[in-house]
């Protein structure tokens, strides 16, 4: 994605709308400077990225932008729209669709093919299956897949992709018999 196509960050732009302009930039942040991954380094959602950069040792406001922005185009490149994986899943039966929602979601609606991602079949992955697997993760809504996508292709998987917008948006797209749903905490 081009430059001039993301959206627009400033030194006053405030996490809330950071985060909403880019979901991964939490991602981003703690990968790089440990910033916002854990209660120690947690920020405000009124803080502004001014802000921030200042109390974590003056890091330079546009390297903070830089780095969103370049993550963002990474996380773009990681996803498949629910039509190209419904397509690629017709006419290539090794997909490894993989769900890494809680077994409690699992159990409560499934895209057809799907298997729970367990600790179990992360070590059967990583003993036995081919690093060009092609691997399709998904989530409710696609933002936490991503982390676990990390997780495969710092393991080799290189064919690793997420389902953007995750079992919702594949309802939506692709399988409106699958019950579309609300987890409490996302309110």
């Amino acid at each position: 994605m081009p430059a001039s196509d993301l959206p627009v960050l400033t030194p006053e732009t405030t996490m809330s709308e950071v985060l909403a302009k880019y979901p991964s930039a939490q991602r981003a942040l703690f990968a790089r400077y440990h910033i916002g991954g854990c209660r120690s380094c947690a920020f405000s959602p009124t803080e502004t990225l001014a802000q921030l950069c200042e109390r974590n040792e003056n890091i330079p406001v546009q390297e903070v932008i830089d780095h969103i922005q370049s993550s963002h185009s990474e996380d773009v490149k990681l996803q498949i729209s629910p039509r190209e994986f419904a397509d690629l899943a017709r006419i290539d039966t090794s997909v490894r669709l993989l769900d890494a929602r809680t077994r409690e979601e699992h159990e409560a609606v499934t895209i057809p093919g799907a298997q729970l991602l367990t600790q179990e079949l992360v070590q059967e992955a990583f003993n036995s299956w081919s690093k060009e697997t092609v691997i399709i993760l998904y989530d409710h809504t696609g933002s936490r897949s991503m982390d676990v996508a990390a997780y495969f292709l710092g393991h080799g998987f290189s064919n690793t992709k997420c389902l953007a917008g995750g079992i919702d948006a594949y309802s939506l797209e692709i399988d409106p018999s699958l019950p579309r749903y609300k987890v409490e905490m996302e309110a």
